[in-house]
């Protein structure tokens, strides 16, 4: 089986969760019209859409990263599971309902067993900023060809493109913890 129940249930919690927090960031963005008014989104108690379009534009960045080193270590044939950090999570939400402006969390995590050579490591630590590499790519040429869309979709591209972008290079900084250390420490292992 390629996910179990509590997998499945951890995506939905940590989408709701994500969608939560980034409601009004990426919310508003996808209702405004030239004739928007920015008091209307402070108005409403709460919206529906706005909470949907938020998931769908910040999830499955986080979503597919955790698949990427998910995948590429059951490739080596490691058993490896996804998990959502309630505790990050948790404190995602309440920095949120204190109308923190930046929120910093680590919303998910995949936990794999086994023993790996240096470059098995290193490959699965890059597998996750690979796939947002791609998906900041992808939407920035689709964008770039200038190709007659409609503004929630030219809006979704333009979000998406932006959170793998900051996803990518942010999880590629060689810190300890990050994915790009265990990069760079897993390719100097394996070729040192």
């Amino acid at each position: 089986m390629i996910f179990s129940l509590q997998e499945i249930f951890d995506i939905a919690v940590m989408s709701g969760a994500i969608g939560y927090m980034f409601n009004d960031s990426f919310g508003s963005i996808a209702h405004r019209t030239e004739d928007y008014d920015p008091l209307t989104h402070y108005r409403k108690r709460f919206d529906f859409d706005s909470l949907m379009f938020a998931v769908i534009v910040a999830a499955p960045a986080i979503i597919l990263h955790e698949l990427g080193h998910k995948f590429v270590a059951m490739s080596f044939g490691f058993t490896a599971v996804f998990h959502a950090a309630y505790t990050w999570l948790f404190i995602g939400v309440i920095l949120k309902l204190l109308n923190f402006g930046f929120i910093f969390f680590v919303p998910a995590y995949v936990s794999y067993s086994g023993l790996t050579s240096p470059l098995q490591s290193s490959m699965i630590a890059f597998a996750g900023p690979f796939v947002n590499l791609l998906l900041w790519i992808v939407p920035f040429i689709i964008l770039k060809k200038d190709i007659k869309m409609k503004r929630k979709v030219r809006a979704f591209l333009f979000l998406t493109s932006r959170i793998n972008m900051f996803l990518f290079i942010f999880n590629m900084l060689p810190i300890p913890m990050f994915d790009g250390y265990h990069v760079f420490q897993g390719l100097i292992s394996a070729f040192m």
